[in-house]
């Protein structure tokens, strides 16, 4: 959906709702300057970068341990 940067400014409200849903791409005298995008995409995609990566006995208590190791050096 594009969206030109006064109508963003009328309605921020509106327009950060849809950008949950789609993206949403502000322009300013016809021009793409920015998009708007949900959050949720980047932590789906952070997620799916990392599937596959951990053992399937990975744990968080584990890996709080090891953490904490690592961090005060035991």
């Amino acid at each position: 959906m594009n969206v030109s940067l006064s109508e963003l400014k009328t309605n921020p409200g509106k327009y950060i709702d849809l950008a949950q849903q789609q993206d949403i791409h502000i322009t300013r005298r016809g021009r793409k300057v920015a998009k708007l995008v949900s959050t949720a995409d980047e932590k789906v995609a952070a997620l799916k970068s990392v599937f596959g990566i951990l053992p399937p006995t990975a744990s968080l208590e584990q890996a709080r341990k090891e953490r904490h190791a690592e961090r005060f050096g035991l």
